[in-house]
């Protein structure tokens, strides 16, 4: 009788530790930064709605602090992003998908990415960021368009090019990239 009741107890004791209430889930995006607004537009997400023109573009750009979830309402889009600084013997893969309507792509935080308009019209999208504040580098705004501009010899070894091919990138208007 003692050997069947420390066995039951033994059994109590083990299926109490073992299915203990736990909870988990990732600290709210507003202990990221000290809000000092009483607004209800710091809900942790983001959201935009992008019209592209016919063969418009959403050139190559990142968010650094946040994931996007872009969905097709209407027209045509070829998207993409780049994996980045992969393993050795790896390539910079790109993966790629045309999307129609009603399709989802997500582009993973900080991975560079990008939308083209291969539809005969006009496209419209929705984009769902995971932050806030994902913020965005547009990639050759940044490179060709800073002020004052990166060195010439910097870039042109970077991108193994011409200092010419530079020089010509450099002259171009940048701030209407968008």
């Amino acid at each position: 009788m003692a050997l069947a009741l420390k066995f039951l107890v033994i059994t109590i004791a083990i299926y109490a530790l073992a299915s203990s209430p736990s909870s988990a889930s990732d600290p709210s995006p507003l202990q990221d930064f000290c809000v000092a607004v009483n607004d209800s537009k710091t809900t942790g997400i983001s959201l935009a709605r992008i019209d592209f023109a016919r063969r418009g573009l959403n050139p190559p750009h990142t968010h650094p602090r946040g994931t996007e979830v872009l969905v097709l309402l209407k027209g045509r889009l070829y998207v993409g992003f780049v994996l980045s600084n992969p393993g050795p013997n790896m390539k910079n893969k790109l993966f790629t998908k045309i999307l129609n309507p009603g399709d989802v792509f997500v582009f993973p935080e900080g991975l560079l990415h990008f939308q083209l308009n291969v539809g005969k019209s006009n496209a419209i999208a929705f984009a769902g960021l995971s932050s806030q504040n994902p913020g965005v580098i547009t990639i050759a705004n940044a490179v060709f368009g800073s002020d004052p501009p990166i060195n010439h010899n910097v870039l042109a070894k970077a991108f193994q090019v011409d200092k010419k091919v530079i020089d010509d990138l450099q002259q171009q208007f940048w701030w209407d990239n968008n």
